[in-house]
């Protein structure tokens, strides 16, 4: 049996208001429900797929939603969160009414079973399966998809024997290549396993923006400069307050030599992620500067921030200018520092976002506890990861794994010719160049090496004998070709090909 293990394509959930024609409801996906997504019925919010034949496609043809002004003009509740006029953006948690929960006394403790951090998993694999155990490492190139790095290994799980394939690709829809070549570096698996683990971040910084009653632009966000009691008891709720200076954790991007982005922060090590806070008011104020740019160049090159309310009145996601910015979690507070301090809570993000965990309950209502900090922080880490996903950060990353899978085919095939005493431009003699002596030299080595590791596997296999382990990481190597040739002296493995 084979097993191939490789990176699941994640589909793009696209979120629209609910259009005036209720035909249209028939001919959509019933919308996903809890705990998928806590969006409540009274939220508006349809799950279309496939249908954007259906969609407005200009401004022009959207029914603007009301604008914040229009909004604060009205009496009653306000909500957390209001859309900007032409959409772009998708809610979760907009039902805040305790009087409809079972319990109207006080929210319903946070699950913790629920409240779990995303991870990749892709990305440990090789750790976990292959790393200080007996496999082979590959290397190759596609003349369509480019460099190419694969790892082999046998394994015997229960009473049957497998293959555990894990192949690096940017784009694979059909792997087209003759032979992968055998790596020969000791140290490769050292390589390979950060290149596989470049995504895994376990630092992390978030804005935190204060906005007061009836600010409605980024000016007056950004012009904040005096805290308030309950913001000071949110921002202590947060994480601990550290002085900059000399600071040796995480910083963020602070400067902790010389004080240009302030005295202090807010910063919090949760589960050995280290988080560093943004805050907007322990940022440099700056007189005379209506934008406040300081301060936004932190928070507006920030992700994720959160936007702490302690009265009504509605966020825009569009209020703040940034390219970056692609989510936010708002927090309004009730019962500011007293024994019953509640918490209401809101998130909004990019419409090619994807939905994040852990699911806001119905209502979205937490009394402050160590079981809200725990849901809060995930809820951040978790909207990062997620706004990985959309496609600015999505094509960013694609350049970059392509230039860091560029580098380790280098990295191994220089290692690997420098191993038999050659040069980088000496593997053009396999291809029919000249040579002579030094080619017949070569590749009498290489069919020794790939007989001996062919032997040893074939004897574990057999015998299961202790495996041989190199200084580094224990992998050895064999030279693995895809076509159906074979020679006594340069045995072969069939494999299929991984799309």
């Amino acid at each position: 049996a084979t097993v191939t293990e490789r990176a699941e394509s994640h589909s793009h959930v696209k979120w629209t208001r609910r259009l005036s024609d209720l035909t249209l409801s028939h001919c959509v996906h019933p919308p996903l429900s809890p705990p998928l997504l806590s969006v409540p019925p009274e939220a508006h919010i349809v799950y279309i797929s496939n249908l954007s034949l259906f969609l407005p496609q200009t401004e022009e043809d959207y029914i603007p939603y009301p604008s914040v002004h229009e909004v604060l003009g009205r009496t009653g509740p306000l909500p957390l969160i209001l859309l900007p006029q032409f959409g772009g953006y998708w809610i979760e948690g907009t039902n805040h009414d305790l009087g409809s929960s079972s319990t109207a006394e006080e929210p319903p403790p946070c699950p913790a079973s629920q409240v779990k951090l995303e991870t990749n998993s892709i990305a440990k694999i090789y750790r976990k399966h292959f790393l200080g155990k007996e496999h082979f490492n590959y290397y190759s190139v596609d003349s369509t998809l480019g460099h190419l790095v694969f790892s082999v290994k046998y394994d015997v799980i229960g009473d049957q024997e497998h293959l555990r394939l894990l192949l690096r690709y940017l784009v694979c829809e059909e792997v087209n290549v003759d032979r992968f070549y055998p790596i020969l570096y000791p140290k490769a698996s050292r390589l390979i396993v950060t290149f596989d683990e470049h995504v895994i971040n376990n630092n992390f910084k978030f804005g935190v923006i204060y906005q007061k009653f009836a600010q409605t632009s980024e000016e007056e966000l950004f012009g904040n400069s005096e805290e308030s009691p309950a913001f000071v008891e949110f921002l202590e709720f947060l994480g601990e307050k550290i002085e900059l200076h000399d600071f040796k954790g995480f910083r963020g991007g602070l400067d902790v030599t010389h004080g240009q982005t302030g005295i202090e922060s807010v910063y919090h090590n949760f589960h050995n992620k280290e988080i560093m806070f943004h805050v907007s008011t322990k940022l440099p104020y700056t007189e005379g500067d209506s934008q406040q740019l300081q301060r936004k160049r932190h928070i507006g090159n920030d992700i994720v921030a959160i936007v702490f309310q302690e009265e009504n009145t509605p966020f825009v996601p569009d209020m703040i200018a940034s390219n970056f910015l692609h989510a936010y979690v708002v927090v309004q507070v009730e019962n500011a520092c007293t024994d019953n301090v509640l918490y209401k809570v809101s998130v909004t993000a990019r419409d090619d976002v994807p939905f994040f965990g852990p699911a806001l309950p119905d209502p979205a209502v937490f009394k402050k506890s160590p079981e809200f900090h725990e849901f809060l922080l995930t809820k951040l880490i978790n909207a990062e990861y997620s706004c990985y996903k959309a496609e600015k950060f999505a094509k960013l990353e694609e350049r970059t794994r392509f230039a860091l899978l560029e580098t380790l085919y280098e990295e191994l095939h220089m290692n690997s010719q420098s191993m038999m005493g050659l040069g980088g431009d000496d593997d053009k003699l396999e291809n029919g160049g000249g040579g002579g002596g030094l080619l017949n030299m070569k590749n009498a080595v290489l069919r020794t090496i790939i007989k001996m590791s062919y032997s040893l596997c074939s004897s574990s296999r057999e015998v299961s004998p202790s495996p041989q382990r190199t200084s580094d990481s224990g992998h050895t190597t064999q030279d693995l070709r895809l076509d159906n040739s074979s020679s006594q002296s340069s045995p072969e493995m069939q494999i299929t090909k991984i799309g």
